[in-house]
């Protein structure tokens, strides 16, 4: 257990709680519910989130869009209230109302690396006043001088140049501008930095580079990241410690290894499965192995998140969580990505679609869907009618498309004259 501290204080204590290894437990999220909204529109974004962030490492929050990952961050930096538990830095509750030098401590200590590197900066303000911001705000410089040799400091370890400064963010390609939002973070000397999914909007090479310069960060200064993604592969590089967020739940949280080898929710499983390979033979030939959500019954048996052991949280009922200690017991790594053989099927879940796209592809050598039988369609719509049902029974889909479109164009026109004429005939009576 978490050795027990004050949890309000006017000013951070200089060291966190420790857990029972006797590491330093640096944030710890409690129970946490983020609402939207009020009475019947109210949207729960996460529900009873729970885990703790330990000095020094890099903790990954996995998820697909909208499941509740940068909600949790925004929380950490007290953008997103919380509805219902706490956020703990050092053993000190930094959610809610705290007192403003408190609060001076926590945007201090805690910065965050924004997705957009474009919209993150300032358009109307230099490079060099942008990473100068926060020492302005808070004091930390001793001179002018002081605090250029900083900003010029912090530039050339990102791998910028002192020219830079000068110039605008819109001069800049997204990789250079991810590197001035990650030295206007640096230069502060955060204790926790949360990086929300900062290289999904950059190239391949460029996120080997950012990635490499944000271990380098951690190695040298003892930086604790909170890194937020949804590529697993990436995450795998990087992280000491995963946790997987399924619509606003944390459904696993296990270390890096841990995870990848003993996958015990489906939702994982569904996500480690759908990790590219390189290969691309072997990427055609793989199977996805899908999570579906209906096969649990929490009618009764309500769901928490439970250690199975090896440090290893998993999110079930009581009868989920016995079968995961089991499987885990076995001590034999979970198969989450399946490759097909030459000539062996495909699950029939999956073998139905396949086969159903093939043959919609698989048209014969006549079937060219020539302009010219939509325009025979369309002044003879009934001929063009019997024409797209004959293609379509014979899989002459290309055919059978160019009749149905000269069709209904055709008899769009007809219905018109026709209307035209009842018209004009009403108003010749009358």
């Amino acid at each position: 257990m978490a050795d027990k501290q004050i949890n309000t204080a006017a000013h951070l204590p200089e060291h966190g709680p420790l857990n029972d290894e006797g590491r330093e437990i640096l944030l710890s999220l409690k129970n946490v519910d983020i609402t939207f909204g009020k009475d019947e529109n109210a949207v729960r974004a996460v529900k009873n989130a729970s885990f703790d962030i330990l000095k020094g490492e890099t903790f990954s929050l996995v998820g697909e869009s909208g499941s509740g990952k940068t909600t949790i961050g925004r929380a950490v930096i007290r953008v997103n209230p919380c509805a219902a538990g706490e956020i703990d830095y050092r053993g000190v509750r930094i959610s809610g109302k705290i007192p403003k030098s408190l609060d001076r401590e926590v945007i201090r200590n805690i910065q965050m690396v924004f997705q957009d590197p474009a919209a993150s900066l300032n358009e109307r303000a230099t490079v060099d006043y942008i990473i100068s911001e926060g020492l302005y705000n808070f004091h930390l410089f001793e001179n002018e001088a002081d605090r250029v040799r900083k900003v010029e400091t912090i530039i050339d370890e990102v791998g910028l140049l002192p020219e830079h400064l000068t110039r605008y963010p819109h001069e800049f390609s997204g990789g250079q501008r991810q590197r001035i939002g990650l030295a206007r973070a640096m230069v502060m000397e955060p204790e926790l930095v949360i990086a929300d999914e900062p290289i999904s909007a950059l190239d391949v090479s460029i996120r080997a580079q950012v990635l490499n310069l944000m271990k380098k960060f951690q190695k040298e200064r003892d930086i604790t990241y909170l890194f937020i993604a949804h590529d697993l592969s990436i995450v795998r590089f990087i992280s000491d410690r995963i946790a997987v967020i399924y619509k606003g739940d944390i459904v696993e949280i296990a270390e890096t290894d841990e995870l990848f080898n003993f996958p015990l929710h489906p939702y994982t499983r569904s996500l480690i499965s759908a990790i590219p390979i390189p290969d691309p033979k072997l990427e055609k030939h793989k199977v996805l192995f899908t999570y579906d959500p209906s096969i649990h019954d929490y009618s009764v048996d309500k769901p928490s998140l439970q250690d199975i052991g090896h440090h290893h949280y998993v999110f079930g009922n009581a009868k989920e969580i016995e079968e995961y200690k089991a499987r885990r017991a076995e001590d034999v790594p979970l198969k989450s990505i399946t490759i097909l053989g030459e000539g062996e099927e495909a699950p029939s879940s999956v073998s139905e679609d396949v086969s159903v796209s093939e043959d919609f592809l698989r048209t014969p050598v006549h079937d060219t869907g020539s302009i010219w039988l939509a325009v025979l369609s369309f002044f003879l719509p009934l001929l063009g009618l019997a024409g797209a049902l004959l293609y379509k029974h014979y899989r002459h889909f290309r055919n059978y498309r160019m009749c149905r479109k000269g069709t209904i164009a055709g008899f769009a026109v007809l219905g018109a004259i026709l209307v035209l004429f009842g018209i004009f005939l009403l108003l010749s009576v009358l």
